[in-house]
């Protein structure tokens, strides 16, 4: 993954969860069942994922805390911090109640205003 050299910080994590990436593609999958943990080879055939893919993708979202471990199996976190995550990858009806929006106004641009 090509990085801007002037940014890069060595250690740093980076994980790219664009739409289509290896990353995305694990993380929507393991969100679907935070509880539920499964092998790398699980994973290569349920998401398509290449499977020398998979342990690499998933060492990094580990890194930054967005799945844990307990070997061999691999699970995404249960906490808050991923909430908005699942409601973007997999749909705002799986998020918190307190994630949940109230509704939309329309701007006098013509836009919607989404409070949260």
């Amino acid at each position: 993954m090509p990085v801007d050299l002037e940014r890069h910080e060595p250690g740093n994590p980076r994980v790219d969860l664009a739409d289509g990436t290896n990353a995305r593609r694990l993380l929507e999958f393991l969100l679907k069942t935070p509880t539920v943990g499964y092998t790398p080879a699980e994973l290569a055939e349920e998401t398509g994922v290449p499977r020398g893919s998979v342990g690499p993708t998933l060492k990094r979202l580990e890194a930054v805390g967005l799945v844990r471990h307990k070997e061999p199996y691999w699970a995404a976190v249960e906490d808050d911090r991923i909430a908005a995550a699942t409601a973007a990858f997999i749909g705002v009806e799986t998020a918190p109640p307190r994630m949940m929006m109230t509704g939309t106004q329309r701007t006098t641009d013509g836009t919607r205003n989404c409070p949260i």
